[in-house]
């Protein structure tokens, strides 16, 4: 069995510096990394929790392959989506408003 201490430390870690990106940014790009870092500090916390586990849940480490397989997925429709966006407003600034249209 392992320490849990460890993993939990840098679990937090991850997600503290995850939602410090989320909230204090701007850029979309930026924002992406921290949901990403958000979502690696639960799968430390779950592989480090079945790992220490009596019981060996057995999808503690089955799970984390469908998590990074769906959050490759997500980070490429989101990376496509603020392409588009900067394609149509020139910027990825989350607080930039456009001076185009709505109907343009």
């Amino acid at each position: 069995m392992i320490h849990t201490l460890g993993p939990v430390l840098l679990a937090s870690l991850l997600v503290g510096l995850g939602v410090t990106g989320i909230a204090g940014r701007r850029n979309a790009v930026l924002v992406l990394v921290g949901v990403e870092l958000v979502l690696s500090g639960a799968l430390v916390l779950l592989v480090a929790t079945q790992a220490a586990g009596a019981d060996r849940w057995a999808a503690g480490s089955v799970l984390p392959l469908f998590v990074v397989t769906i959050a490759a997925a997500e980070v490429v429709v989101a990376l496509a989506v603020v392409l588009a966006v900067f394609r149509q407003r020139g910027s990825i600034d989350l607080d930039a408003r456009s001076d185009a249209e709505p109907g343009a």
